[in-house]
């Protein structure tokens, strides 16, 4: 089952870009918009590599829940800051719509799908294979 309880159909994460702030705002916005419309669940996260770089172990649950899709940037990107935390995504069942590059009907056509268009790169990746400057100290480790 996914995360989001509705049996096969993807959970959708939605990052709103707060710190790095690389998405364009007209789509970040029209995107949430369209979210917030459908009804569907979602799950909204202010920044995911903020969240990465805290390995915020709801990352880990996300990764762990079944077929994902991810509105955030690109997607090898998403694979590392994901990878960073500690929360390797599945390539076969994770989508990242990439809010970067596609227009808002698009992007929010992908994420309101029920159809899912793997298209991470294929592999899973470790906290151990994550290029070092990507990885930050845990706060909790000591």
């Amino acid at each position: 089952m996914s995360a989001n309880g509705t049996g096969g159909a993807p959970a959708i994460v939605y990052c709103h870009c707060k710190y790095a702030q690389v998405l364009p705002v007209a789509t970040k916005e029209a995107v949430l918009r369209a979210l917030c419309d459908s009804g569907l669940p979602f799950e909204a996260v202010p920044d995911l590599c903020e969240a990465s770089a805290r390995r915020d172990d709801a990352l880990k649950r996300l990764a762990s829940a079944g077929p994902l899709k991810i509105a955030a940037c690109y997607p090898r990107a998403v694979k590392w800051l994901f990878a960073a935390a500690g929360a390797p995504l599945d390539a076969a069942t994770t989508e990242v719509v990439n809010l970067r590059t596609l227009s808002p009907e698009p992007a929010a056509g992908a994420l309101l799908s029920t159809a899912l268009e793997a298209n991470l790169p294929a592999g899973k990746v470790t906290v151990a294979d994550a290029p070092k400057a990507v990885v930050a100290p845990n706060p909790n480790e000591s």
